[in-house]
């Protein structure tokens, strides 16, 4: 789908069409994760992973045929494929959990800080270098995240723990997709989609609603969603810089503030807002000082078409 914008938007130069497919797929993101909200109302976390799997593979399964079988089945280091694989399900599960007690905007906000964990990670287990600012930004970005957990013997909550664990295998995901950058963004979305489809149905033996045939629309076209979004966000990082790209991200969090307000009459407390506000700065700080120590550094060729 994000190949067939670049004929629609002939004037936008590569950086610009990467910019607007970017916000295209964090909106979809944000819905994405409001229909998650209201499907798991009336539905198990394992049924909605399951049929969203499904509905993912209406995407997946031409994508998967043109690219080939052997990419599938024999990428590099399948432990390391497996391994991201479970930590993409357990984010993607772990996400439904917390929105099925939690306003949209609060667990966003703990996802959100998602790329200073990574910041963090890359720095002790993949040896990035990462100076002291960026440390000080890490460590005022947990701060964020400690501020909006609220963590008071009254107010720390199951659902805040389930948000704060899944963002950490978010997290993790994003790293073992970097250290999988050989691999292609297909190959990678079929495993995750793959692991989401098997967990879910092995949660679902016990806890399955037949769905109505509107619901079951509604689960499936979930899938169809979140694959586009997850082809969007992948084809606008080979238009554009992730470092101009990557601030852009913060805008999944009006959307989640304004799509709990309309459908789900939620609004986020002011000390969310405060620690929203917290990992925003320490983000974009960190995206920033990215940008300052990769200068100087011959720009990569970015290719035109997905693997």
């Amino acid at each position: 789908m994000a190949a067939r914008l670049a004929p629609a938007l002939p004037l936008l130069g590569p950086v610009a069409l990467g910019v607007a497919i970017m916000l295209v797929g964090d909106f979809m993101f944000a819905l994405n994760d409001a229909m998650g909200k209201w499907l798991v109302e009336s539905f198990s976390v394992g049924e909605v992973l399951l049929v969203r799997s499904l509905g993912a593979f209406l995407v997946l399964g031409p994508l998967l045929l043109r690219q080939g079988k052997a990419k599938l089945f024999s990428p590099e280091r399948p432990g390391l494929q497996i391994l991201r694989a479970a930590c993409a399900t357990a984010d993607t599960g772990l996400f439904y959990a917390a929105v099925a007690h939690m306003p949209l905007a609060d667990v966003m906000t703990f996802y959100m800080a998602g790329p200073i964990y990574v910041a963090a990670i890359g720095h002790l287990f993949l040896g990035e270098k990462v100076g002291w600012r960026r440390w000080l930004a890490i460590l005022l970005g947990f701060a964020g995240v400690v501020v909006a957990l609220r963590p008071s013997a009254a107010s720390l909550s199951l659902p805040s723990l389930y948000a704060l664990v899944g963002s950490l295998a978010f997290a993790m995901t994003l790293v073992l997709a970097r250290v999988l950058r050989r691999t292609s963004d297909v190959t990678l979305v079929g495993w995750q989609t793959l692991a989401a489809l098997l967990a879910g149905a092995a949660f679902t033996v016990t806890s399955w609603t037949t769905p109505a045939p509107l619901e079951l629309g509604a689960l499936l076209l979930l899938g169809v969603v979140s694959c586009t979004a997850h082809m969007m966000i992948t084809r606008s990082l080979k238009l554009a810089p992730a470092s101009t790209l990557a601030p852009l991200q913060y805008t999944l969090l009006l959307w989640a503030a304004v799509f709990g307000l309309a459908f789900f009459g939620n609004s986020p407390t002011p000390q969310v807002l405060l620690g929203a506000g917290i990992i925003v700065v320490a983000g974009l700080f960190i995206f920033h000082r990215q940008k300052v120590v990769d200068e100087g550094v011959p720009p990569k060729t970015v290719p035109r078409t997905l693997h």
